[in-house]
């Protein structure tokens, strides 16, 4: 993904299994799939989701694809370091997928439509394989759903960045918000979206180290070179940024972020 914001540095790897890990009961406690079935992750990356995914479906046959050899390579060391052998990985695009049509019975996507410039395109690349009455799980969060006590505009403004770079990039940070009309216009049918918020105060010590701490603000984080060099930010309001949003850690600070799960039916 040629145009992934928050790039293929080792920190990112370990953001994305501390978010995967952290966020597991929020996303995917309802990602099921029916003992024999064939699915479709469209861009595992890593494999941060796809090992939470194989083991909550033991039974299901999954096959798991990327553009990124380095990051599929990293996928497969992670799932066989964990004895996991349900899936299949293979190097391919969403948009030229190497498969028949109708060749799945569900397709998961998640974190994947917020990088791409044409995310309706692919839903409806990704329906051509699924098989009729298949389905499809979305999964995107949405950054403009951000907010946090106390209240501080360079904090803000820092989280700014990452959407306005994302969008420089052709990605869109703010995708989630978008996926019941995506996932309709891509001719899915019995759309669902549902929100999936996460509140964090310091009564909830997990969390605020491992989603507001090492997912969230490590993400923002990660794109300060670009922020500066791009002329978003300056610098002395990027610390500040970054130095309140830590406030929201500490006691009597809290912080809000909402993802969206959408699904749908092929019929």
């Amino acid at each position: 993904m040629q145009n992934y914001v928050h790039g293929y540095a080792e920190r990112e790897s370990t953001r994305l299994v501390d978010q995967a890990n952290t966020l597991e009961a929020l996303l995917h406690c309802d990602t099921t799939f029916p003992e024999g079935s064939s699915v479709l992750e469209a861009g595992c990356g890593t494999g941060a989701q796809t090992v939470i995914m194989a083991k909550n479906n033991p039974e299901a046959h999954i096959t798991a694809i990327d553009t990124a050899e380095h990051s599929m390579t990293e996928a497969r060391a992670r799932l066989a370091r964990q004895g996991i052998s349900n899936v299949r990985f293979e190097l391919a695009d969403i948009f030229d997928l190497p498969f028949d049509p109708g060749s799945f019975d569900h397709v998961f996507v998640c974190f994947v439509l917020e990088h791409l410039l044409n995310p309706l395109a692919a839903l409806k690349r990704l329906q051509s394989v699924l098989r009729k009455g298949g389905s499809v799980t979305v999964i995107e969060g949405d950054h403009g759903s951000f907010y946090c006590y106390p209240r501080s505009k360079e904090a803000s403004l820092s989280v700014q960045c990452l959407v306005d770079i994302q969008a420089h990039l052709k990605g869109n940070a703010l995708i989630g918000r978008q996926l019941y009309p995506l996932l309709q216009e891509a001719n899915f049918k019995e759309v669902t979206v549902s929100p999936r918020m996460v509140y964090v105060d310091s009564s909830k010590p997990d969390l605020v180290e491992g989603f507001t701490r090492r997912t969230f603000i490590a993400m923002v984080e990660g794109v300060r070179e670009q922020a500066l060099s791009m002329g978003f930010i300056d610098e002395k309001t990027w610390d500040k940024g970054i130095a309140d949003l830590y406030r929201t850690t500490e006691d009597n600070g809290t912080f809000c972020y909402t993802f969206f799960k959408g699904t749908g039916l092929k019929l």
